[in-house]
């Protein structure tokens, strides 16, 4: 299976999620879901990369955000210099 470079990681319930994904759609970012309530693999997967079970989480080549809000999604962004 084919992974995107940018991995988002969601609960589809879960308000930060929704916010992130707002986040990445208004700003032009092309990026992967992973639903972890519907795919126990992308569930494992997070819980092996981020060392947690928590939502949203993001991975982005490697680098690692686990349960952020926007603000803290923003500040990754920039940190890494990770554009649209």
């Amino acid at each position: 299976m084919h992974r995107s470079p940018m991995v988002l990681y969601v609960k589809h319930w879960c308000p930060w999620c929704i916010e992130a994904i707002d986040y990445l759609d208004r700003h032009g970012f092309d990026y992967e879901v992973c639903d972890v309530l519907a795919n126990p693999d992308a569930y494992a997967r997070m819980r092996k990369i981020s060392r947690q079970s928590l939502t949203p989480t993001m991975d982005v080549d490697g680098k690692i955000l686990a349960d952020f809000d926007v603000g803290q999604l923003s500040a990754f962004l920039a940190e890494h210099a990770i554009k649209p």
